[in-house]
This record gives C-alpha cells, sequence and structure tokens, in this order.
C-alpha cells in the first residue's frame, strides 16, 4: 500500500514537475498566492481579535484563481477550469458589493 502511495507521487512529480517545470512553477505560484489569503484573513482577525476579512483578501483571492485557471487551461481539465473562473467571479462580485456600499474597512467581519 505504502509502496503504490509513493509510485503515484513519483509518477505524479515526474509528468507533472520534471516534464513542465515552467507550468508547475506558475501552479506552485498560483497555490501560494491562494494560501497567502487564508494567513492575512488569520492575522488581520488575531489582530483585530474577532473574525475579520480584510479587503486586500478579495484581491489575493482573485489573483491566485486568476493563476490557477491558467493552469487549468493549460493543462485542459474543464472542472478546475470551471470551479476557479467561478471563484473569480465571486471575487470580484464581493468586491464590487464592499465598494458599492462603503466597506472599505472590512469586507465582512463577526464579532
Amino acid at each position: 500500500m505504502v509502496q503504490s502511495i509513493v509510485e503515484f507521487f513519483k509518477s505524479a512529480v515526474m509528468e507533472q514537475i520534471v516534464r513542465d517545470p515552467f507550468w508547475a512553477t506558475i501552479a506552485l505560484i498560483g497555490q501560494f498566492t491562494f494560501a497567502a489569503r487564508f494567513v492575512l484573513q488569520w492575522l488581520a482577525s488575531e489582530y483585530k481579535k474577532r473574525s475579520h476579512v480584510p479587503v486586500p483578501f478579495w484581491y489575493i483571492s482573485i489573483v491566485g484563481s486568476c493563476i490557477l485557471l491558467a493552469y487549468s487551461i493549460h493543462i485542459k481539465n474543464p472542472i478546475f477550469m470551471l470551479g476557479f473562473s467561478l471563484n473569480a467571479l465571486i471575487y470580484v462580485r464581493n468586491l464590487h458589493l464592499i465598494y458599492k456600499y462603503g466597506e472599505k474597512e472590512s469586507a465582512g467581519s463577526t464579532g
């Protein structure tokens, strides 16, 4: 069982990273960008001592989604294409609502 998991990961690394390092780097940048938004939200919440989603969270979300959308187009994965394109639209809509209603300080907070 463990051997088959190790073989699976070896195969995936060879196929995705070694064979196409440029796009693998793009995908990693997208993943790190997408993950950074949660770190930002966590730090903002710790600073305010309550749940808080700062406006930059949505901008970082858009950037991460667009990078991962580009990668999903490159690998021709329609499931990820649909997901990341829908995500980007939702994040843009959230920003629109924030600026429309003057909530520039907080994109959404509870507590």
